[in-house]
């Protein structure tokens, strides 16, 4: 009896896989793959939800007409020549092509009186009062054509690329169907980049340390700002890498002083902003300390975390592993606490500097910080304690590895002042800039700001520009209270 069910099941599961063999043949046949490529991920009705690639950077080089003159009469054995007016129109005397600072004796009148202007002697077409002090051009990565700005936003402009031929609106052209192509300007087709251009006050020379920005930009630009940080802090790239990749890849030579500079202002603007945010904290706080090199000598890096939204919530770089640092890195972490939960729960290690700053808190805020140290000692679990909060410090030893990973391109640093510009910027790109699979690849902290911004240079302006609105709302508190 077993034996004929166990033969009726076989033949079941037989004629079942035949039958999906028909369905396929009949899909493969019958439903062409050419309607595949017009689902929700290709359609070009998504299209204006995709992110396009980076453009191409060039960088503008400012021409001189008198030496642009001498060349055309080497090479032509004869002098340009002047405009001949002869339609009895002018043009202001002050009027100068923005490329080659050519007078108004040589340039056109390019559309009847209406503003726009051609240079005669670099063929350079500009409309009334254009400055050109951008150090650097942008171009699709698609053709390379230089992309034309369109629209300004409040925080960023866009630029689109506008030749008919480029294979990326080709591409796009080919997805419309033939009965939308009248209305094709509904759907994003052309090569469209964001440049983000915040506008930041400048900073007092007299509230900054030595060598850093004033972010007056003079030879560059935010964008070259951000595009620092980004190879700087998030692919853990030296000073002199980062101004490596910056001239091999986007063709602009940046000495690696100027990307330190850049590193310190940002630190120093955007430490604010990540002290005084709102961290969804819970009532459990993990802490740990390790070690760094400053000038070869030992030093150490303390940071305190949240356990539930993995927030870096407390951080310091001190020359000393005593009770001070210990003291100053929780007071920092508590910045955001009234009074400690009911169920309050602070987990270290064994040593000896956090009892001793728990008495201190006792001591000197009274009942409502106050709390004990649940201390995880050794490697191995030894005891129930050990044992039963090993994977918070697991969690903080993690932390401390992936810091460490961005320590070790620097080889140390030169001073203290250093390590704390590294370790501000590192927590703020770990808190709001940073992907965790824990968190299913998304920012331990989300900010919308932060979220229309399509690239990670642009965030990092925005998160300049947030970490000035900091500073402005903390100078108002203190003239106000």
């Amino acid at each position: 009896m077993p034996v004929d069910i166990i033969q009726y099941l076989l033949l079941i599961i037989q004629q079942q896989h035949q039958m999906l063999c028909w369905l396929i043949l009949f899909l493969c046949r019958y439903i062409p793959l050419k309607q595949w490529a017009f689902d929700e991920s290709h359609s070009p009705e998504y299209q204006k939800l995709t992110v396009d690639k980076l453009p191409i950077v060039k960088k503008f080089h400012k021409q001189d007409w008198q030496f642009l003159l001498a060349y055309y009469q080497w090479l032509d054995d004869k002098p340009l020549k002047p405009v001949q007016r002869r339609n009895g129109k002018t043009i202001p005397e002050d009027t100068k092509c923005p490329v080659c600072d050519a007078p108004h004796h040589y340039l056109y009148d390019n559309n009847g009186g209406n503003g726009q202007y051609q240079c005669k002697v670099c063929g350079k077409t500009f409309i009334t009062g254009e400055r050109v002090t951008a150090l650097h051009r942008l171009a699709c990565p698609y053709c390379g054509h230089l992309l034309v700005a369109k629209k300004e936003r409040k925080v960023f402009d866009i630029h689109k690329c506008v030749n008919m031929k480029c294979s990326f609106y080709l591409k796009n052209l080919k997805k419309v169907k033939k009965e939308d192509l009248k209305e094709k300007y509904k759907y994003k087709l052309h090569y469209i980049y964001r440049e983000f251009q915040v506008e930041f006050f400048p900073m007092e020379p007299d509230s900054l340390p030595t060598n850093a920005s004033s972010l007056d930009f003079a030879k560059f630009n935010p964008h070259i700002m951000g595009l620092c940080l980004t190879y700087h802090v998030n692919l853990q790239l030296s000073l002199r890498k980062t101004a490596q990749a910056l001239y091999d890849i986007h063709s602009i030579k940046i000495s690696h002083q100027q990307v330190a500079n850049y590193a310190r202002t940002a630190a120093i603007v955007i430490k604010p902003f990540v002290d005084h945010f709102e961290y969804e904290l819970s009532d459990t706080l993990i802490a740990d300390e390790t070690y760094i090199k400053i000038k070869g000598i030992k030093g150490y890096v303390w940071f305190v975390m949240d356990a539930v939204s993995r927030s870096v919530i407390g951080y310091l770089a001190s020359d000393n592993r005593g009770v001070g640092s210990c003291v100053q890195v929780i007071q920092k972490a508590f910045r955001g606490f009234e009074k400690l939960p009911l169920n309050f729960r602070f987990i270290a290690d064994g040593f000896t500097a956090y009892p001793l700053a728990a008495l201190h808190f006792a001591e000197k805020l009274g009942i409502d910080f106050t709390f004990d140290i649940t201390q995880v000692i050794g490697l191995t679990n030894e005891d129930a304690v050990s044992k039963e909060f090993r994977p918070y410090k697991q969690i903080i030893e993690r932390l401390n590895r992936t810091y460490k990973s961005t320590y070790r391109v620097n080889c140390g640093y030169g001073n203290f002042d250093g390590a704390n510009y590294n370790v501000s910027l590192w927590v703020a790109y770990y808190n709001f800039l940073r992907t965790h699979q824990s968190k299913g690849n998304k920012v331990l902290n989300p900010v919308d700001s932060l979220e229309n911004a399509e690239n990670m240079p642009g965030k990092w302006q925005l998160l300049i520009f947030l970490g000035q609105e900091t500073i402005k709302n903390l100078e108002k508190r203190k003239a106000f209270s």
